[in-house]
């Protein structure tokens, strides 16, 4: 079990044997596990992560709407969609949990940590299934709005299909030769010099979909730590957000089929000159 342990928490390793000496993995029972213990498959192991000094993420995590079933939050940049990793207090999940007072509030889907906008979540779990669906079913109408470079011989409005798959452990998504799974549609809106803000209509939700997409343009966003390369930035860096905007969210309800639209109040800042 021990072995299990240090190859399963990763980063974490080096805090492995310090809490089974202190008995603080436990089995379902609340029995210590001693560590010698032979590897269990489907064997459930409970224990309390300590957590790291997280830096307060700057902005609001502010409600645009609130309901029996949902809140619908405006998230800033910087702010994880659920705790995990290194950052858990610093989540919109457990920040909107804090703000409403509801302790199963849950996201009904995600947005990149360095994505601001539109947030939808669920108020109780009798209600997740259900709003997480339209999601899954794709019966969801998402714009973002983005800044990116202008390129004056692209033209625009145009489509951008290619097939992308994100591995554990790797920060990029990888493009491969397959059938397209994912299709992003970008328009032109405005121009300001070198840089342009476009209005884009994702039609699947890879993971990374539009950083990718316009990377594979030769247009990567601005602010973007991951494309086209890897920036070596610090965690708690919040000086040079992602210019990447959920403008707003359309449905039909679920649950009383009345249609629901969602718009960011934010504002996606633009290169000083």
């Amino acid at each position: 079990m021990r072995d299990f342990l240090l190859d399963r928490l990763g980063p974490g390793r080096d805090s492995v044997d310090p809490m089974l000496a202190r008995g603080e993995f436990v089995d379902e029972h609340g029995r210590p596990i001693a560590g010698d213990e032979p590897y269990r498959p489907n064997f459930f192991i409970f224990f309390h992560r300590e957590l790291r000094p997280e830096a307060e993420v700057p902005g609001t995590l502010e409600v645009l709407h609130r309901d029996d079933r949902i809140v619908v939050f405006d998230k800033p940049h910087f702010l994880s969609t659920i705790p995990r990793g290194r950052h858990v207090l610093q989540s919109a999940v457990v920040k909107g949990r804090e703000a409403t007072g509801l302790s199963e509030l849950s996201a009904a889907h995600r947005l990149d940590r360095g994505t601001a906008g539109v947030l939808l979540m669920t108020t109780g779990r009798e209600w997740r299934r259900v709003y997480q669906d339209v999601f899954a079913r794709r019966e969801v109408t998402k714009v973002y709005e983005a800044i990116a470079p202008y390129r004056p011989g692209l033209e625009f409005p145009r489509v951008v299909r290619s097939h992308l798959t994100k591995r554990v452990g790797v920060l990029q998504a990888e493009t491969l030769d397959l059938p397209p799974n994912a299709t992003t549609h970008i328009d032109l809106v405005e121009v300001r010099g070198d840089w342009a803000r476009y209005v884009v209509r994702p039609v699947t939700g890879r993971t990374h979909q539009i950083r990718v997409h316009f990377t594979q343009l030769g247009l990567p966003l601005l602010g973007d730590p991951l494309y086209p390369e890897v920036r070596d930035v610090d965690i708690d860096d919040f000086s040079t957000p992602l210019r990447l905007l959920a403008r707003e969210l359309s449905f039909t309800d679920p649950v009383d089929g009345t249609p629901r639209t969602f718009t960011s109040r934010r504002d996606l800042d633009w290169p000083i000159s």
